[in-house]
């Protein structure tokens, strides 16, 4: 199952850390996780702060262990496709989590959520649009489905997690529709 992922970190600096962690499956299901960081997370940056919201010693006092988030990770996304819309900057975080937590490192491997949608346009338009023309219209699908994306992500795991699962909805969809006219 596709399962759309984002983190929120404490800044973008090569010794940053996850902060936040949320998933939306395709079915709908999601969680997130405001994560506690660990001793040796030291990074912070204010400008981060006054984009998510959230101050460290917020996170301290109210988030989960990060041992335990990343275990529950590796529990519930193990064996699903992952998707993330910036898998470079989130898959860094993820690898972070794993480590720390003394998880290998690919337990869990993020893609690029544009992958998804072109796979998924794909498997759809395949059996009816002509091999010459499949990549044209995959790309238009595609295209149009990221138009629709919110102008700024909300710097809010659990909701930019949802609006990537919403994006690939309504990739599904419009690709449901252009196979049905054939």
């Amino acid at each position: 199952m596709k399962v759309f992922l984002d983190f929120e970190a404490s800044s973008l600096s090569d010794r940053s850390y996850p902060i936040e962690v949320a998933w939306a499956f395709q079915d709908g299901r999601s969680e997130a996780h405001v994560i506690r960081p660990a001793p040796e997370w030291t990074d912070w940056d204010p400008n981060a702060e006054a984009i998510h919201g959230m101050c460290r010693e917020w996170l301290i006092r109210n988030g989960e262990a990060h041992d335990l988030v990343a275990r529950r990770m590796v529990e519930i996304l193990g064996g699903h496709e992952l998707f993330a819309s910036a898998p470079s900057w989130d898959g860094k975080w993820l690898s972070v989590l794993l480590r720390t937590a003394e998880l290998p490192r690919h337990a869990l491997r993020l893609r690029d959520t544009d992958d998804a949608l072109r796979e998924t346009a794909t498997e759809l338009l395949r059996p009816v649009v002509a091999p010459a023309r499949l990549d044209l219209e995959v790309h238009a699908l595609v295209s149009a489905a990221n138009a629709g994306k919110p102008a700024d992500p909300a710097h809010r795991a659990l909701a930019d997690a949802e609006a990537e699962l919403q994006t690939w909805l309504r990739l599904r969809r419009a690709a449901r529709e252009a196979a049905s006219r054939g």
